[in-house]
């Protein structure tokens, strides 16, 4: 049952050449206004934790607005009861064209376990065009930012769908160990983002085993520990420096027993002058 006639100018100013063209302005900022459409809080609460400076989604541009006037995102949370039905419109035809809409949480993609309750009307999608589907009772803050990035290419997806229904590619193997056990490698990469970021914790993985594969012996410690000191010795970033010390006297030592004198002393480092 249709319930809500779009104008038709909003119809036409939301098409998907004008999102597209959206897309292209606010690749590195944009705004988005949260819609409670009759939620138990329990996607607020985590939203509000995605928010946080623990999860700090303002890095990737996203920032919560109080007016959907000032929004490029709309952040719909639960199942549209009756008595949200009238706001939804408004702060819908409110947001400036073109927008897009972001459904959080089971209520509010499918209706959840009230769909069929006599105060629910539906889902997001029964009420207005949705874009963006994050699932999920109630979805993980990493969850609701990646599904928030993934709105920066929502629609370059659609235009561009590739289907591996049919593909019959294997998958690339896993390169071969430097020390034959690539629990060694996960772990090693683990431990990186835990001390750099995702980002920049993989750039560390890669210059620790850049400068471990200089090692003529990789399981004798003494000559690795020789290559990483050298590498060390070369780094310009001193945090880089400091932390492939760390993963060596932490990661490679679980794999490669190490004597005391075998291990980096990171405390006889003088970055300032480039010193040991």
């Amino acid at each position: 049952m249709k319930i809500y006639d779009m104008p038709e100018e909003i119809k036409v100013a939301n098409e998907i050449e004008q999102k597209l063209e959206l897309l292209k302005h606010i690749g590195r900022s944009f705004s988005v206004y949260r819609i409670d459409c009759g939620s138990c809080n329990g996607c607020e609460i985590e939203i509000f934790a995605a928010i946080t400076p623990l999860w700090d989604p303002e890095r990737f541009g996203f920032k919560l607005v109080a007016n959907p006037r000032h929004a490029d995102i709309l952040l719909c949370t639960g199942p549209v009861t009756r008595q949200m039905y009238y706001p939804l419109l408004r702060a819908y035809e409110a947001a400036p064209d073109p927008k897009l809409v972001v459904a959080l949480g089971a209520c509010g993609s499918t209706g959840g376990i009230f769909y069929d309750a006599y105060s629910v009307l539906s889902g997001i999608d029964k009420i207005i065009p949705v874009d963006v589907y994050i699932p999920g009772c109630p979805p993980h803050p990493a969850s609701i930012i990646y599904g928030l990035t993934t709105a920066l290419g929502v629609m370059e997806q659609k235009l561009q769908r590739v289907s591996f229904e049919h593909d019959s590619e294997m998958p690339p193997l896993v390169g071969d160990s430097l020390l034959g056990n690539t629990l060694f490698e996960r772990d090693l990469l683990v431990h990186a983002k835990r001390l750099m970021s995702y980002v920049f914790g993989r750039t560390l993985y890669d210059k620790y085993l850049a400068a471990l594969a200089q090692s003529p012996e990789v399981k004798n410690p003494k000559a690795a520990k020789a290559a990483l000191v050298l590498a060390m010795k070369e780094e310009s970033d001193p945090r880089y420096a400091e932390c492939m010390g760390i993963l060596h006297n932490e990661v490679y030592s679980a794999y490669v027993p190490c004597e005391e004198e075998e291990k980096i002393a990171l405390n006889q480092i003088s970055w300032g002058e480039g010193k040991w």
